[in-house]
This record gives structure tokens, sequence and C-alpha cells, in this order.
């Protein structure tokens, strides 16, 4: 199954966006593959690569990794986190352009329903939050 790391410069932004994820795909006492990565080193606000790494090694199973982000400089510390990552894993984790809440629901509504769907399916289901209107 795909996993999902939410980086978030808010652990508790990120621990939220767990919860809520886990509690929508809880299916047969089989909790989702998702971890928060909020905060930085000191558990304050930013974001940390080692924490990031920590998170995308624990929820990766072989089949790949969406890193949702809440703000720029997320992003970067998780491009720097992959781009520290050795193959083959590397080339299995991708950076979803989503909204962070939306996007890591669609990527797990996505991953969960399908145990055989793909990580290009996964990424396009969780860009595909951006199109969500709410009015």
């Amino acid at each position: 199954m795909i996993g999902i790391v939410v980086v978030s410069h808010s652990v508790k932004v990120a621990e939220g966006i767990c919860d809520m994820v886990e509690k929508i795909t809880y299916r047969d006492g089989q909790k989702f593959p998702i971890l928060a990565a909020g905060g930085n080193a000191e558990g304050k606000l930013g974001t940390d690569p080692k924490h990031i790494i920590d998170a995308i090694k624990k929820v990766d199973q072989g089949d790949g990794v969406v890193v949702v982000c809440d703000l720029g400089s997320g992003v970067i510390s998780s491009q720097a986190a992959i781009s520290m990552l050795e193959e083959p894993l590397k080339s299995r984790v991708k950076i979803a352009d989503a909204p962070i809440l939306e996007g890591a629901v669609g990527a797990a509504v996505e991953a969960a329903s399908d145990e055989h769907t793909t990580l290009d399916n996964v990424i396009a289901q969780a860009e595909a939050s951006r199109q969500l209107h709410k009015k």
C-alpha cells in the first residue's frame, strides 16, 4: 500500500490531519500508513528534513510514499529529505502539489480503496483536490 507523510510547520496541524485521515480510512482493524512530520528538530514551528526522512521510511511498504506539505519551506525541506534518500526508496517518493488537508484525504482514499493503485494515481487524486470549490 502507498503511504502518506504530512509535512507541516505545526506539529498539531500535521497530527490533526493524520488523525482525520486515519478515521476516514480505518477498515477491518487496519490502520492506514500515514505519519505526521510536523515541526522542527526542537518541536517548534518549522520543518526538519531528518524528521521527514524518518516518517517516509516508516510509512513505506514498498509501493511508494506521497508527501503533502503546507507551505513553501515545507516543500523545500521535503525536497531535501527526498534527495537524501537512497534508491530504490528515493524513486518511490513524490511530493503532491496539493492543498495539505484535501490532498492528504484524496490520496488516502485512493490508496485505501484500491490496493493495486499506482503512485501516479494517488498523486493525481491528491492534486485533483486543488479543483474542489467550497462555494
